[in-house]
């Protein structure tokens, strides 16, 4: 029984589960995105995000610390010059999984776990985006338009006649 196991094994023994997730977390710091199956985004965000955490204060001990989880130098320098910076003030919830369907040929849930201060789509100030109209400002722009013909009639018979 999995009493008090806290751990998803994703059917894998230790070894292989380390690895896969030593690979995805170097694809998604290099890549800042990847496609991979739900419990496996599930696993791996728990997996990267104290790296990132770590990440923040760039000292040598734990750039080794970090480097024993992802044994990839480039993954490593990545992880502590670019994506601390832009995560310096985030207290936490550095990734997203966004549910996109299902596989078609073992019917898996499929997902896309992603670094949130690299989607640009979803940064987008609130300003840009389109305001909901509602009945109110409907009321309020019709009444504009039935006031608007009256004040442009007499500027109309005002314009001097062509000859």
């Amino acid at each position: 029984m999995r009493h008090g196991c806290k751990v998803n094994h994703l059917s894998r023994t230790h070894a292989h589960r380390v690895a896969m997730l030593s690979n995805m977390a170097t694809s998604l710091i290099l890549n800042k995105r990847v496609e991979t199956t739900l419990a496996k985004a599930k696993a791996l965000r728990v997996y990267v995000e104290p790296l990132i955490t770590r990440s923040k204060e760039d000292t040598t001990n734990n750039r080794r610390v970090v480097f024993s989880y992802l044994h990839s130098k480039e993954a490593v320098n990545e992880l502590f010059r670019e994506i601390s910076q832009k995560v310096a003030t985030r207290p936490g919830g550095y990734t997203r999984i966004l549910k996109t369907g299902i596989r078609h040929g073992d019917n898996s849930a499929m997902a896309i776990i992603e670094l949130v201060d690299y989607n640009e789509n979803m940064l987008k100030p609130l300003t840009e985006k389109k305001a909901k109209s509602t009945r109110r400002s409907r009321a309020k722009k019709a009444e504009a338009a039935v006031e608007a013909p009256a004040v442009e009639a007499p500027a109309a018979e005002e314009a001097p006649k062509a000859e």
